[in-house]
């Protein structure tokens, strides 16, 4: 890789650190920190987490389960004035932590690619992600300008609140709804309306999703639990009137 170019720390290297090295390759000598990893796919170079930490900019690309560990494993090796980002699917629990861990000198940005490895495996140019200024306003749009410019994303400059409160719906519903569908298969394949394919490949995009994935969109969103509530009791509505 080319010294020419700025370093970027990516903590975490599954599937979506994989997507992220895969189109941010282009520009950054990508230094990638995961445990569980055994080489870089070409994309990254795999070193400790105080390596990675030290870039002037940082990824963490790890579940919001493990980010509170993540964030004070790192915290004594950041560079002063440098970057942090986290790329979790919830944004107010991920910013305090980054807030509460992180040295006052460091800039935070909370971003949420509103895609993953099975939505962006055909390219990511035209797709979303949002981004929340945490600390330091003027890093967040600079990852704007980035992501719009560089990456071709439709950016959502937006607070946590704001974000967790829309992802509640958009994300919870969706996944609540594929993990019950889930649950039922085998489902038809051969006489199937459109409608109901496009249900089942709203599905088969979080199909292969981890548990923790799952368990951060439906109880690390503060706002998740009201709109599940408000879900099951029209189900039961529903429910009720058929019956009667």
């Amino acid at each position: 890789m080319s010294s020419a170019r700025p370093q970027l720390g990516l903590i975490g290297f599954g599937a979506f650190g994989r997507l992220t090295a895969k189109h941010l390759s282009p520009w950054f000598d990508i230094l990638a920190h995961d445990p569980a990893a055994t080489d870089g796919d070409g994309l990254a170079r795999l070193t400790s987490l105080e390596a990675a930490a030290t870039c002037p900019v940082v990824v963490l690309a790890v579940p919001v389960g493990v980010l509170a560990e993540t964030v004070a494993a790192i915290a004594p090796h950041v560079t002063p004035g440098g970057l942090i980002l986290d790329v979790g699917s919830v944004k107010v629990k991920p910013a305090k932590v980054m807030l509460d861990g992180l040295p006052e000198g460091v800039q935070i940005v909370g971003a949420h690619p509103l895609f993953g490895p099975q939505s962006g495996k055909d390219g990511i140019a035209g797709l979303r992600i949002a981004v929340c200024p945490v600390r330091g306003d003027k890093a967040a749009w600079r990852i704007a300008a980035f992501c719009r410019q560089a990456l071709g994303l439709k950016v959502f400059v937006v607070t946590p609140e704001d974000h967790d409160r829309e992802a509640a719906t958009v994300q919870g519903l969706t996944h609540l709804i594929a993990k019950v569908l889930l649950a039922m298969e085998p489902l038809p394949t051969r006489m199937t309306t459109t409608s109901f394919e496009r249900v089942m490949q709203g599905v088969d995009m979080v199909r292969y999703d981890s548990a923790a994935v799952f368990r951060a969109i439906e109880h690390d969103n503060p706002y998740a639990a009201e709109v599940r509530r408000r879900f099951f009791d029209l189900a039961e509505q529903a429910r009720a009137e058929l019956d009667g």
